[in-house]
């Protein structure tokens, strides 16, 4: 089927995720919306993305499509409905609402991007069998940006390095992460973003799980790493506050039940206390 619908072509069974300035609608407590919901906007929605497709059982096994759209101003305003940030989904713990939202928006925000080639300038059309747009003057592809990065925790023993960005006001500490730049591997990466966020050498580095993470667009991949040598020194634009961690007493740190960078810390603490029964 086409990765793309109108809203006339809308089953009963079909969820809708409504999105205005990357927030999400509600409809009652819900993020999803259905047809009868949207019965007078059909003809509006015109770019309906799928999202996924689960299997959904009741007395039939079928599969239940979930889609993704902006909508106007004038539309939210007749809707009426409140509104939530992608990131609270963080806070209230649901992973597997988190990963439909999180990829609806990256879809969304992908495709709201390449309205026009960037090589030529001329307005591209979505692809009829894949997941891209096409530039039919020039006959570039494009599809949709994932942002590799790594995530990294650098452990001591006991005691792990935890560190507090300055960007977010969650008030958690967490793992060091970075962007991968071109011509590094992974490897490269967690070596480089340790040295420039709070000036240690580590080594043993290895790779522990991935994520992908919707803020905006990332693949999120998780180490573990030994402490060598060196003082912390926190980079003044990026770190508030990097400081070691007995595994016994931490600070509040993300959930592992929707973070990478949790699970690499309730991973890494559960195998030292284990090991010290």
């Amino acid at each position: 089927m086409p990765f793309i619908l109108s809203g006339v072509d809308l089953g009963d069974d079909d969820r809708v995720l409504l999105f205005h300035k990357g927030r999400l609608l509600l409809y009652a407590e819900s993020v999803f919306w259905q047809r009868q919901h949207l019965q007078s906007w059909l003809e509006e929605l015109n770019e309906l993305h799928l999202v996924a497709e689960k299997l959904a059982v009741r007395k039939v096994e079928r599969k239940q499509r979930f889609f993704a759209t902006t909508v106007s101003t004038a539309m939210l305003e007749a809707l009426n409905a409140q509104d939530r940030s992608l990131r609270s989904l963080v806070l209230a713990g649901d992973e597997e609402l988190l990963a439909t939202a999180g990829k609806a928006n990256q879809i969304l925000d992908w495709y709201q991007s390449h309205r026009f080639c960037g090589a030529c300038g001329e307005p591209t059309e979505a692809h009829p069998r894949e997941r891209a747009v096409i530039c039919r003057h020039c006959e570039r592809h494009y599809f949709p940006r994932i942002n590799p990065c790594v995530i990294v925790l650098i452990t001591r023993g006991d005691e792990i390095l935890l560190a507090r960005n300055k960007r977010y006001r969650s008030g958690y500490y967490s793992c060091l992460a970075g962007f991968i730049e071109i011509g590094e591997s992974a490897e490269d990466t967690v070596h480089r973003e340790i040295m420039e966020e709070v000036g240690l050498r580590v080594d043993n580095v290895r790779y522990v799980t991935s994520q992908s993470w919707p803020f905006p667009s990332q693949l999120m991949l998780g180490y573990y790493a030994d402490y060598v040598s060196g003082e912390i020194v926190p980079e003044e634009a990026e770190i508030e506050d990097a400081a070691w961690f007995d595994v016994r007493q931490l600070p509040s740190y993300p959930s592992s039940q929707i973070s990478v960078a949790g699970e690499l810390i309730a991973g890494y603490t559960a195998s030292r206390l284990a090991n010290r029964r």
